[in-house]
Order: C-alpha cells, then structure tokens, then sequence
C-alpha cells in the first residue's frame, strides 16, 4: 500500500457505540463502519478520543480492531490509535497493534506528563523505531496543550514510518509552512471539521472527520467534489453542514455526535461514564440542530466516482 494511497481521503474517527451496561455494542459498531465503507470513506480510525479512548481497557480496542477487520474489505487502512502515558508501553502497543492486523497507527504525545519538546521528539521516534506501521501524528495544541513545531517534524522526518500528520492546530497557515518547509514528506490530513473544506483547498490531503460518523455520503461528496474542482457545489453542501459540525468542536463532542449518529440509526446516545448522556434543555438545543439539518438535507449528485477522477488528475 503506498504512502498516497493510505493517507488521502476521508478518514472518520470511529465512535465507539455502547450500550445501557456501558459494554460495546459490537452490532452497531459494525453497522456504523459498514455505512462509511459504503459512503466512500478512504479509511477509518478506532480508539481515538471521539471513540472514547480514555474508557477503553487495552483489551478493548484490540476487540475493536478484530471487529473492524471482519467487515472491511481487504486492503481497507483500519489506523489504531495510541494515546499511551509511558513510552515503552506505546512500544509494545504498536508491536501488537502490527500482530493483530493494524494498517497504521495515530499517535498521540504523552497525554498526562507536560512533556518538553525534546522529551515528545523522543517518544514519537522511539515508537516510529520500534514499528514497522505506517504512523500518522496527532498535533493539536488546542485540547492538549502540546504543540509539535515544524522543528521538530523536521526531526521526525528521518523516520520513514512517521509519514502523516492530523492537522488540528485551527492555524490554517500551518498546512502551508508545512508544505513549503518539507513539500511531500508528511501526508496532512486536516483534524478540524469546521475546517475540512479550507484545509483541503490550501493542500491537506484529508480530513480526520467526526460528523463523519452520523452523514458519511455528504462528508465524502464534499471532499470529492473539491477533489475535481467543483467547489460551488462542495460549498453548498459544506454551508449546509456547518452547524452540525461546529458539533465537533465542543467539550462534549463524543455526546454530540452520538445524538447525531443516533438520528441517522447508525449509533446510540449511550456513553462510559465518567461521561453522561445529555438530558434537559441541552439534549434538546442539539437535537433541535440536528433535526432542522435532516430537515433541510441537500441532494447529493454522484460522486463516488469523482475520487478515481481526482486521482488522475
């Protein structure tokens, strides 16, 4: 699988679906996955924060990965994300995610020690090292307060395994400085839903999205759509979707988009404590967003074969 291949497209950040005992609803995660397959997704990411990775037991996302390779098709990228506080125990993460069939990894700097940026440059390289996976890195300073700098890409880029980036600094013009500083070295995927469109038309060459989760076909129409220069209509879909995903962009993401996973059946709204699920005057204002988008739906044209038109180009 070439570098190109694995980090383009749309790549949605799985929900994990529960249910009532707080155990995973293995049936709708598979449902939810095969809705994305069906909607033209590029890959798909498991165990990330929107998959509620922080209640996730290590056993757990590994069942996560077996239940998503029985239902992708071969040659499908199933990325495992690992969001580790001790280095070695990334090392072995990574060497088992490889075992149990991963076809890449996003990793996330040390969450819970405020590490230096010599002390992040260190743990990422050591995983690269330790891997023969694919990796994409996590950089988003707004929820986690760490900052990968393009010096220290510019440390990372002796590791062939490091080839990708989730862009989720909200800085528009650090996709830019990254294409001008190390032109295609890293793949940059934009991590922002409410900036999917624009990263896409500055160079990014994805998105990790979220609302994916709830409207996969309108995720994946707008991408291709920009992808074949038909920005007017990727525009009046993308306006159409904006006050769903400014739903991804808020502490209670994971309750959100759940609400609207649910709407469109392909989730359910329960979650692992300590989250709860929304109730009140809260539940209801986003329900209400969710319900004038299904309301108001835009006619997608055909554009699942826009993405083999865009790749000749």
């Amino acid at each position: 699988m070439s570098m190109c291949k694995l980090w383009y497209g749309i790549y949605p950040a799985l929900l994990t679906p529960f249910d009532a005992r707080e155990e995973i609803d293995f049936s709708m995660f598979k449902k939810n996955l095969r809705a994305q397959v069906e909607a033209g997704v590029s890959g798909v990411i498991i165990a990330g924060t929107l998959g509620e990775a922080s209640t996730l037991s290590t056993q757990e996302k590994f069942d996560l990965l077996a239940a998503a390779k029985e239902v992708t098709p071969a040659g499908f990228p199933v990325i495992l994300n690992i969001a580790e506080q001790v280095t070695r125990d990334a090392v072995v993460f990574a060497g088992r995610a490889a075992d149990s069939g991963a076809d890449g990894l996003m990793l996330l700097p040390p969450m819970r020690y405020r590490a230096s940026d010599a002390e992040i440059v260190a743990y990422f390289q050591t995983v690269a090292r330790a891997s023969s996976l694919p990796i994409m890195i996590y950089n988003n300073p707004v929820d986690y307060a760490v900052c990968v700098t393009l010096d220290m890409f510019e440390q990372l880029a002796d590791c062939p395994t490091i080839q990708a980036v989730k862009e989720s600094t909200r800085d528009l013009t650090n996709i830019t400085r990254m294409l001008n500083r190390f032109g295609e070295r890293f793949k940059i995927l934009g991590g922002v839903d409410t900036l999917a469109l624009e990263s896409q038309l500055v160079g990014a060459h994805g998105s990790v999205a979220g609302l994916v989760d709830a409207f996969p076909r309108e995720t994946v129409a707008i991408f291709n759509l920009a992808g074949v220069g038909r920005i007017e209509e990727a525009l009046a879909i993308y306006r159409w979707f904006m006050p769903l995903l400014e739903l991804d962009i808020h502490p209670k993401l994971v309750q959100y988009i759940k609400l609207a996973a649910t709407a469109e059946g392909l989730s359910n709204e329960y979650v692992r404590a300590p989250r709860l699920m929304l109730e009140g005057e809260e539940r209801k204002r986003i329900q209400q967003v969710i319900d004038n988008a299904i309301a108001t739906r835009p006619k997608l044209p055909e554009y699942l074969s826009l993405a083999k038109q865009a790749s000749l180009n």
